[in-house]
């Protein structure tokens, strides 16, 4: 009852919600919220700040609690998923946090390859920028992470994946679409979108190598958007090739300065993961090398 009583406390300050809370966990409001009041009241303490404008918060002392209830709730999720992997059963779900680009273009074919060999494993998705996956997995809140090198914490277990370059992309009736290779002379004279998401560090780390400054007419920070932009003919931009080389009706060449990210799976240890997060690993490494 008690580990229960930790999930439930854990998912209320996940989502922020006990509505949510109750209907992920397929359970009532009240029980939720009894769920929370008497673990509080067997402590003696308060975990959780309820305000109407603020919503849920955690109090000083529920911050300090809550990494020790997620690694709680980790080790029993192992200790389920060892004793089921001796029987031969497989049980157990992995929690990966994930980027737009990797989501479409290198979980799909992961996923594929890892639920052939094992259906019954479960799996939670959750999308944001580098810094929130490296949050994420700092607090246990995930497994997994796609991750970038060098954007991450130092001390996490990577296995690299793939090496994405940058690359400019334009629309297919643009005068660059005989060019295998575009100079970045030739990008000061376009309409430029500038992307002020995840991978802008990028494409100013290329116009300074050049010494160039880009004509910006947008910036924007969805990738999808910059993308249909694209397509309309509104401008060109740089970003990387592994997402736009998906996007219909986008042309895209190499430049001449060369800049890339290793795209990478991150997790606190390899050595402590649970069967299945170490299988997910293995898969990954026979997939992309």
């Amino acid at each position: 009852m008690t580990i229960v009583r930790y999930e439930i406390i854990a998912k209320v300050v996940e989502l922020g919600s006990f509505t949510e809370t109750a209907e992920t966990l397929n359970m009532t409001q009240s029980a939720v919220s009894h769920a929370v009041a008497s673990l509080e009241s067997e402590w003696g303490v308060s975990l959780l700040i309820r305000d109407r404008k603020k919503g849920i918060t955690l109090t000083e002392l529920g911050q300090k609690i809550l990494p020790h209830l997620r690694e709680i709730l980790k080790r029993v999720e192992i200790i389920n998923q060892e004793i089921a992997f001796t029987n031969n059963l497989e049980a157990g779900i992995i929690r990966i946090g994930t980027f737009a680009s990797a989501s479409s273009c290198l979980l799909p074919k992961l996923l594929a390859k890892f639920q052939k060999k094992h259906p019954k494993i479960e799996f939670k998705f959750y999308e944001g920028t580098y810094e929130e996956i490296t949050e994420w997995l700092s607090s246990g809140i995930i497994d997994i992470g796609f991750v970038v090198k060098g954007k991450s914490n130092p001390d996490f277990d990577l296995v690299p994946l793939i090496r994405d370059n940058m690359v400019v992309a334009f629309h297919p009736e643009h005068r660059f679409l005989d060019k295998e290779t575009v100079n970045m002379e030739d990008l000061v004279k376009e309409s430029f979108i500038m992307p002020t998401g995840m991978y802008q560090s990028y494409v100013e780390e290329l116009f300074e190598e050049a010494q160039l400054k880009p004509s910006i007419l947008f910036e924007v920070h969805d990738c999808t958007t910059i993308a249909n932009m694209v397509q309309e003919g509104l401008g060109v931009t740089i970003g990387p090739e592994l997402f736009l080389k998906t996007q219909q009706n986008i042309k895209v060449s190499k430049l001449n300065i060369n800049n890339s990210r290793e795209v990478a799976l991150a997790c606190h240890s390899i050595a402590n993961a649970s069967p299945a997060v170490k299988e997910f690993l293995h898969v990954a490494k026979d997939v992309f090398h």
